[in-house]
């Protein structure tokens, strides 16, 4: 018997192995759009169908993200409606892969879990991941890093993650991982470290590196070419924009300094960051608060 959220509206594939779950829940943390466009991104390169819905009326309120009504000639002709949904496609070399899309729940998380677990037995998943960004005090000059929320510390390390222990707001993904590591399932969340004073304005150098680690941690096949022409394209015009202000070139500077400070003490490969001037658990929980805010 199917979970009571849940809304089949395609049969599961007979073909369907092992597959991954990618998590793009909109409404949480995604500083520079990064997550937002390497999942457009990737529903782009595969093709994929509706497997699943959810029933967003029990979700979702609707008075926060409001259905977007068609007005032709002063008639009402239609509600598009918020749509919570997984979609189910193969890369090239065959490999299964589930989407999970849609605004991030309002209510009754718990049961939303057990809901995408249900999901989960059905569709012999293997591992979760899931994508965002966050702002962060790095350079927008030097190459994205990543930090990881995950089930184990060895797909941490993987990803790379912050040597701390602080607290923070958890969204859904948090809870989706949690279920993953209590029935002995990998899971793991994938955040670019977006430079904080970008944060607000699209980022693709961030969403390239999310993708580029989504393919490195799953064996996914996944083109980023254009992606990161694009984040090459979007640092040269932040470039522009920060040498007309002193101050903005300072600042950069030092962000330098510190970014390669910590790549110093890195050993290779996806080291964990270990530099001491990085900001603790509680200005870094203090900085994710304020962009929530401001959102």
């Amino acid at each position: 018997m199917t979970h009571p959220l849940l809304n089949w509206e395609n049969p599961i594939p007979s073909d369907l192995g092992e597959s991954i779950l990618v998590v793009a829940l909109e409404g949480w943390i995604d500083a520079g759009f990064g997550a937002a466009r390497a999942v457009g991104a990737l529903k782009q390169q595969i093709r994929t169908q509706r497997l699943v819905a959810f029933e967003c009326d029990e979700l979702i309120d609707m008075r926060s993200r409001r259905p977007v009504m068609k007005l032709v000639n002063g008639v009402n002709t239609g509600l598009t409606w918020p749509r919570l949904q997984i979609r189910h496609g193969k890369d090239r070399l065959g490999q299964d892969i589930l989407v999970l899309t849609g605004p991030e729940p309002d209510h009754r998380w718990r049961a939303f879990t057990a809901a995408i677990m249900d999901v989960v037995e059905q569709c012999n998943v293997r591992m979760c991941v899931g994508l965002g960004a966050f702002p962060a005090p790095v350079p927008h000059t030097r190459p994205v890093t990543l930090g990881s929320t995950a089930t184990s510390e060895d797909l941490a390390q993987r990803v790379g993650f912050l040597p701390a222990s602080f607290e923070i707001p958890a969204g859904a993904s948090a809870a989706i991982e949690r279920a993953f590591a209590e029935v002995d399932k990998p899971a793991v969340g994938i955040w670019a470290r977006v430079p904080h004073y970008v944060a607000a304005m699209p980022f693709p150098a961030a969403s390239a590196s999310i993708l580029d680690a989504l393919a490195r941690v799953t064996g996914l096949v996944i083109d980023t070419d254009e992606l990161h022409r694009d984040g090459r394209v979007a640092v040269q015009q932040i470039e522009q924009l920060v040498s007309n202000n002193p101050e903005h070139i300072e600042m950069v500077r030092n962000l330098e300094r510190q970014a390669d400070s910590e790549n110093e003490q890195q050993l290779g490969g996806a080291a964990p960051f270990t530099d001491a001037s990085i900001p603790t658990g509680d200005e870094l929980a203090a900085e994710l608060e304020k962009f929530l805010r401001e959102q």
